[in-house]
């Protein structure tokens, strides 16, 4: 049961909360601030397997504040992280109000399942400004190809970053495009001309991901991506009883949110039936109970986050779907970033 629960949840959580990049798989908010993403930078998002919306106002000026709250070495640590991005790519991430990655599945081979990413940056930026920080930043791997009329750079990076000071990403090349005034995408070269062509088109691919993924405004982030059948048949997903649980799982969505101290996870699994729903509930109820004895091998800060983390767990079954809420300290997120 322990298994079954803890394969479960982790794959769920994959699907769900996908980092930026190619990954390979064997949550008091200012007035200005929401998580509707502009509908024009929707418009440039080419048909997604999952998306993901950042309020990247909320998560630089209170969240990360609060999670680095008592240890201002790892705060500094995640702006050095950010600056690194800047002097490497020109693009200071602290200018956007809002991004929005489109995630799309890919399968190299029988037993490999890839997501490729593409981010759709709103906010505020000086394009000749930006074109001359990228030039100079990059020491000449710089190139420059047009594409439908527009310029895309192309950055040759080939280095490890945190994006947005936070997540690991393996970065080769780097392309880049001004969209609009506002709008600035970069990822890999193909997944960027896509944004060219979706923007040309008027994308409305991705409005029922983008429903999921804002269903709450006051979010930090929040997500919603489709389970496809291709995607599980790619995925070792254990024994048949497993198998049965996630085979009936159709999309999951969720958020995250802070308040003045904590950070809340909302997580939702939408399967195919009432019946599913009941099953999966009971595997996620399997884990509260016995996730003590998992616990116990973690070190001692990561220990305490997962303990409140699996006492304040509260699952839920509503027709079709399993949702699943808990709560934690902000600050014990801390001993997560290395």
């Amino acid at each position: 049961m322990i298994k079954k629960a803890l394969n479960l949840l982790m794959l769920v959580a994959a699907i769900s909360l996908p980092a930026p990049g190619a990954l390979s798989y064997p949550g008091v908010q200012p007035p200005t601030s929401s998580m509707t993403p502009a509908s024009d930078a929707l418009s440039f998002l080419p048909q997604s397997d999952a998306i993901a919306l950042v309020d990247v106002r909320k998560l630089f000026r209170e969240t990360v504040p609060r999670i680095f709250a008592g240890d201002a070495a790892k705060l500094a640590q995640v702006n050095s992280e950010i600056d690194k991005f800047k002097s490497r790519t020109g693009v200071d991430l602290r200018s956007f109000d809002r991004v929005v990655l489109g995630m799309r599945y890919t399968y190299p081979s029988p037993t490999i399942t890839k997501i490729e990413t593409l981010v759709i940056a709103h906010g505020a930026f000086d394009l000749k400004a930006l074109t001359a920080a990228e030039k100079l930043a990059t020491q000449g791997k710089y190139r420059e190809e047009k594409y439908r009329g527009m310029t895309i750079s192309i950055i040759n990076v080939n280095d490890q970053i945190k994006l947005l000071g936070l997540w690991n990403v393996r970065l080769g090349e780097l392309a880049i495009c001004a969209l609009d005034a506002n709008t600035l995408a970069f990822g890999a070269l193909p997944n960027v001309r896509s944004a060219i062509d979706a923007g040309r088109r008027g994308s409305d691919a991705n409005q029922g991901l983008a429903a999921l993924a804002s269903r709450d405004p006051n979010a930090v982030i929040g997500f919603g991506a489709n389970v496809t059948g291709a995607l599980m048949k790619n995925l070792n997903v254990g024994n048949d009883a497993i198998a049965k649980d996630v085979n009936s799982i159709r999309q999951v969505y969720g958020s995250i949110g802070t308040s003045e101290a904590e950070v809340a996870l909302f997580l939702a699994a939408r399967t195919d039936s009432p019946e599913a729903a009941k099953s999966v509930s009971e595997t996620v109820t399997g884990l509260k109970q016995l996730g003590a004895i998992v616990i116990v091998r973690l070190a001692p800060p990561k220990r305490a986050l997962a303990q409140t983390a699996l006492d304040n767990l509260k699952i839920t079954t509503r027709g079709s779907e399993v949702e699943v809420r808990t709560q934690f300290a902000a600050a014990s997120l801390a001993s997560f970033v290395k």
